[in-house]
């Protein structure tokens, strides 16, 4: 069965000094340099997805520092980058066209916010027919806040990775 890494928005809004920075995104990401080496050195294709928000938003502005990715996890001019404009990676993008196309029938996925872009992708791959591996710690996440309680990053990680386990994806 052929496999792709997907890297969804790792960019530098998302880590020290950025416009939404999450909890300990560092160590997710050492967790994704070591997923594109592997995954480089046994020809895996690299799919690197890189969200805009073309409006005035908070974060990923188009065109700012806080949008590119990161520099840590360059990608190569082998690599694949798709552009999204909502949080679902398959919604309006090629990136089910470009999956077809090299005949991959199993993502392994990692990137960030597991709250809202990784969820909505991983649970979308499932509707395109797609297996799924999610490696969980390289994702990352951050505090989010509900009728003004704030639930910890670290129990948003544990809840979003749990409601994906089984029916949506292995967890790794």
């Amino acid at each position: 069965m052929k496999e792709a890494l997907l890297i969804i928005d790792v960019q530098n809004d998302y880590f020290e000094g950025g416009a939404c920075q999450l909890h300990e995104p560092q160590k997710a990401e050492a967790k994704i340099i070591k997923l594109i080496e592997e995954s480089r050195s046994i020809g895996r294709p690299v799919i690197y997805v890189k969200h805009i928000n073309p409006d005035s938003e908070d974060f990923f502005n188009e065109g700012t520092y806080g949008c590119e990715i990161s520099e840590r996890i360059k990608p190569l001019p082998s690599d694949i980058v798709i552009n999204k404009y909502c949080p679902n990676s398959f919604l309006g993008t090629e990136l089910n066209d470009c999956l077809r196309s090299l005949g991959v029938e199993k993502l392994i996925v990692c990137g960030m916010m597991t709250h809202m872009c990784v969820d909505t992708t991983v649970r979308a791959a499932m509707d395109h027919g797609y297996e799924v591996t999610l490696v969980a710690d390289a994702c990352a996440t951050k505090d989010i806040e509900i009728n003004g309680e704030v639930i910890p990053a670290e129990t948003v990680q544990k809840t979003y990775i749990a409601s994906l386990a089984g029916v949506f994806a292995e967890i790794v």
